[in-house]
């Protein structure tokens, strides 16, 4: 799957919050289809910032976050990951890539890691906002006929009802979780769970729990005295995604989703605020703006 230019501008930004220097980690373009990412929106106003080709799949990124201090590298999400047929059986996993427009040439997870200086045994901690295979794919690999934790010394953060989501999923979700991108973790005993809300549970750290998309999703917000971001995951997926309306098929409970972003984006009135999209392929963040009882996208940035 390949990416068309943006059609709004973009503004370079380095950011700091708190003891973190934080860094955009980019796993890899893969295509959805547009009507499933926008649900009742029509056509006519989405195609306008997210062209499709032609079976009428979008680009997306699967887009990590690094969090870099004196002592740790915690990384948010972890993209699709590869090792599709190891661990998801030759039937499915041959037919993957393909299903997903999933691009095998551009960065993935460990390039861009690597780019910001970080290896795999340097990972400190791994926040998962929920266990879907976009964003927890990368969070296991294959290795040498096993599937093992892809950041051997890193302890793994999920909501303890994702993974019972996970387990026993619905039938609209069950294509969207694997075993083997949590089963591992199990074994290996790296998974900590969280129930509810998490204030500061890492210094400067918080977890925002949602429901709207899936059971058990969770929101992560970095802070410090004058900033703040907010890692969206699926709660507001890309920058198109700002206004009420706009959100996707794929959630499970629309009015409950639109209930949470409109609680996520009046947060924003409290200091300078900065809203990270997961799956937006042409920005990774952008600042926003209240326009009567809904909001906008202000400025669009990409991390340096």
């Amino acid at each position: 799957m390949t990416k068309t230019q943006p059609t709004h501008d973009i503004v370079k930004k380095h950011l700091k919050i708190g003891p973190y220097e934080v860094h955009a980690v980019p796993t890899g373009i893969f295509g959805l289809d547009g009507g499933s990412m926008f649900g009742t929106v029509p056509k006519v106003l989405w195609e306008k910032s997210n062209p499709p080709d032609e079976k009428n799949r979008i680009a997306m990124e699967a887009r990590a976050l690094l969090l870099k201090s004196k002592d740790r590298n915690i990384l948010i999400d972890t993209g699709n990951g590869s090792d599709f047929i190891a661990k998801y059986g030759e039937k499915l996993g041959s037919k993957f890539a393909e299903m997903y427009a999933v691009d095998e040439n551009g960065p993935n997870l460990i390039s861009s890691l690597k780019a910001h200086g970080v290896n795999p045994e340097d990972v400190t901690d791994v926040i998962l906002t929920h266990l879907h295979f976009d964003h927890a794919g990368g969070a296991t690999k294959a290795e040498n006929g096993k599937i093992v934790p892809t950041f051997p010394k890193a302890k793994y953060y999920l909501q303890r009802s994702n993974l019972e989501t996970a387990k026993n999923p619905n039938v609209r979700e069950k294509a969207s979780y694997f075993q083997a991108n949590f089963q591992p973790l199990l074994d290996a005993g790296v998974l900590q769970f969280l129930d509810g809300d998490a204030k500061n549970f890492i210094s400067g750290i918080s977890l925002i729990v949602s429901n709207g998309h899936t059971q058990g999703h969770q929101v992560v917000q970095i802070e410090d005295s004058e900033k703040q971001l907010f890692y969206c995951g699926d709660v507001i997926p890309t920058s198109s995604h700002i206004r009420s309306a706009w959100i996707m098929g794929y959630d499970l409970n629309p009015l409950e989703i639109i209930k949470e972003k409109g609680e996520l984006l009046k947060l924003s009135q409290n200091k300078e605020t900065y809203f990270y999209f997961e799956h937006d392929p042409y920005c990774d963040m952008a600042s926003v703006e209240k326009i009567n009882e809904d909001y906008k996208v202000k400025e669009r940035f990409s991390l340096t």
